[in-house]
């Protein structure tokens, strides 16, 4: 755990789970430029790690996952260090999983899309108000929402800036579940041990070829040749035989 600066973002490590927390409660966990140089870092250090299988990011407190990008900040930004923050998550070869333990606004939006698994809580709601202040957004976020949520759910968010609703970021897709507070951690250890326990070199090629048909790319090449080679691990033998015996 890292522990020198607790406004800072935190990563622990557990089992196999790489866990980055944002840890300004009382700020509702804004992100400030400090945090993504942070948070970079904390991915080297994931991505490091050879026991690493899966990445889940988190808040402190029950209010909010996040505010998103400081409002100082965004008009200070002249470069585009939280997209590439974001950018970086959304390319990750691990599985990952933002579990939102309250409200998410703004950038923080973008970078919950940003993972495999979003898990919100009742109660929640989202909203990202980038054209009120008279913000395009960048191009890569526009891309994620587009493709992850469809353009008709693109425009009711970025465009309107108006707030979705806990029951709506699950219809809409912006979150695959909805669960009480009390029952976020349990539901994120569930996921953690399925993907634990799946092979994780075939969760990454597969992850891999999902994303690539996502963003349209109809090569099929990759996915058969990762196909042919499970067919011939080691790996694949060994867990047929146990669970034959």
């Amino acid at each position: 755990m890292t522990t020198d600066d607790p406004n800072l973002p935190q990563l622990s490590t557990h089992d196999g789970c790489a866990t980055i927390t944002l840890s300004r409660p009382h700020e509702h966990n804004r992100i400030d430029p400090a945090d993504v140089n942070r948070m970079m870092r904390h991915l080297d250090q994931v991505e490091a790690d050879r026991a690493a299988r899966v990445l889940v990011l988190t808040g402190q407190g029950e209010r909010s996952f996040s505010s998103g990008y400081t409002l100082g900040a965004i008009r200070a930004q002249r470069d585009n260090s939280l997209e590439q923050l974001i950018d970086r998550i959304e390319n990750l070869a691990l599985p990952t999983l933002c579990a939102l333990n309250g409200s998410v606004y703004g950038g923080a939006c973008d970078l919950a899309l940003a993972c495999d698994f979003r898990i919100g809580v009742l109660g929640s709601r989202m909203y990202v108000p980038a054209a009120r202040f008279g913000l395009h957004y960048y191009p890569g976020g526009i891309r994620r929402y587009v493709a992850r949520l469809g353009p008709s759910v693109a425009k009711r968010i970025l465009l309107t800036g108006m707030p979705m609703t806990d029951e709506e970021m699950l219809r809409t897709g912006f979150i695959q579940e909805l669960v009480a507070p009390e029952r976020l951690a349990s539901r994120v250890a569930d996921y953690v041990l399925a993907l634990t326990q799946a092979e994780a070199g075939v969760v990454a090629s597969m992850k891999r070829q999902i994303d690539a048909l996502a963003a349209g790319d109809r090569d099929d090449s990759f996915g058969r040749s990762a196909y042919e080679t499970s067919l011939k691990s080691d790996e694949l033998a060994r867990r047929l035989a146990a669970i034959g015996h």
